[in-house]
């Protein structure tokens, strides 16, 4: 079995493997990416199907909180390497960027094709070596990685440092399927359980509800999280109803919190506004200023709310509707929606878990394995959508390309695999 000489090997073709690449390769060092997939930053090319969010405007502090219990561990690495300046990369590849209404950063081009086809154009003028179809399989103390082709054939490659940007366990059709945990659990690293992020819930809806409206939008209405009123917990957005539950945005933004509470409690539960923009007394001044006559409840709160039938529906699913007005419009302003269990993590955006935060020293190397360092998702570190996860994976890419480099530069010889 040949033995094959590198100087970088980066396993990993999402985001933060190619970033690294980039950089490395403008330096003048040869470096090799290996990836199972067919081709390329599948997931980034899915993810910018709809306009590729590459990070977001808003302001860093109140950008860093978006990482929750990550805030203090990837504060600094944001700080050394910003939204400017992803945006800045962006326009060097060609790629002008634009802020949008909602203060999200995509590029001009909205998709992620045009950016991606620009980036490997100088990742091959470079020199940069790509091997699709190629999966690790191994691991060892001395130094080595182990390469396995989708036609079975098994290549040793030996190198002096090693970054692993493997992706977490979302999208597994895409390439993260976390077929790496026990490489890395053979040497002493926790992996924490991955779990789905950016998620829809299950709902217990009526057969009505699946049967009519599954597929159907809810638009400009607010979530709150049913029982708490800490910041944070409330979100305006859309939202879509499914057969199985409820999905979109305004979901996603709350994944988090409702998986935390049903993995604590076993119970949670989202309260859903459908006119955010009246408060509750404006809709029970309109309710109580229209006389129903012998209009349906239906038909009443069409022409007095606007309800559509979806609307309806919702408020219906909580039992018979209150002929007072104030009660009526309580119900308006926070129907109960009760969740029972995230949707699977393989139609998860994002997962949580992954190599616990304490593995790594700060410039992301392994402790227990010098040499090797990790970036991207396969960190146990979670974020809305909305430009955080990009923007993290870019960011980690950056730090960890820092410390391989420092660790090349010690002349530390071949990496401790």
């Amino acid at each position: 079995m040949p033995e094959l000489q590198q100087d970088i090997l980066i396993i990993g073709a999402g985001p933060a493997g190619l970033y690294a690449a980039d950089l490395f390769s403008q330096r003048g060092h040869a470096v090799t990416i290996a990836d199972r997939m067919a081709s390329p930053a599948r997931k980034f090319l899915m993810a910018g199907r709809g306009g590729l969010n590459l990070t977001h405007s808003e302001d860093l502090r109140s950008f860093l909180k978006r990482y929750r219990d990550a805030e203090a561990f990837l504060a600094p690495l944001i700080a050394d390497f910003p939204p400017e300046a992803l945006r800045t990369w962006c326009h060097d590849l060609g790629e002008e960027t634009f802020v949008g209404s909602s203060g999200r950063v995509f590029p001009k081009a909205m998709k992620a094709s045009p950016l991606l086809r620009a980036w490997l154009r100088r990742l091959d003028k470079n020199g940069v070596r790509l091997l699709t179809r190629h999966t690790m399989t191994g691991l060892s103390a001395d130094g080595q990685v182990e390469l396995t082709t989708d036609s079975g054939e098994t290549k040793i490659f030996s190198a002096r440092a090693v970054l692993l940007s493997l992706g977490g366990a979302s999208w597994p059709k895409l390439g993260s399927d976390a077929a790496w945990v026990p490489l890395l659990e053979k040497h002493g690293i926790r992996v924490n359980r991955f779990q789905p992020a950016n998620c829809g819930f299950e709902v217990p809806w009526s057969d009505y509800v699946k049967q009519r409206f599954a597929g159907q939008p809810l638009k400009r209405i607010t979530l709150s999280l049913q029982g708490t009123t800490v910041r944070g917990t409330t979100v305006q957005g859309e939202a879509l109803v499914s057969e199985r539950g409820l999905e979109g945005g305004a979901v996603y933004a709350l994944s988090a919190e409702l998986r935390e509470a049903l993995n604590g409690t076993g119970k949670a539960g989202l309260e859903l506004d459908l006119r955010p923009h009246f408060p509750q007394e404006e809709l029970t001044r309109k309710l109580s200023s229209r006389p129903r006559g012998k209009q349906s409840a239906a038909t009443f709160l069409k022409k007095a709310l606007r309800l559509n039938p979806l609307e309806l529906a919702l408020l219906h699913e909580t039992g018979a509707l209150p002929d007072e007005p104030e009660t009526l419009a309580r119900r308006i302003k926070a129907i109960p929606i009760p969740v029972s269990a995230p949707y699977t993590i393989d139609r998860a955006i994002s997962s949580a878990g992954g190599v616990a935060l304490e593995e790594v020293d700060d410039q992301l190397m392994l402790k227990k394995l010098p040499g090797v360092f990790t970036a991207g998702e396969m960190l146990d570190w979670e974020a809305p959508t909305g430009g955080y996860l990009l923007q993290a994976c870019f960011a980690m890419a950056h730090r960890a390309a820092g410390g391989l480099a420092d660790h090349l530069a010690g002349g530390q010889g071949r990496a401790a695999i």
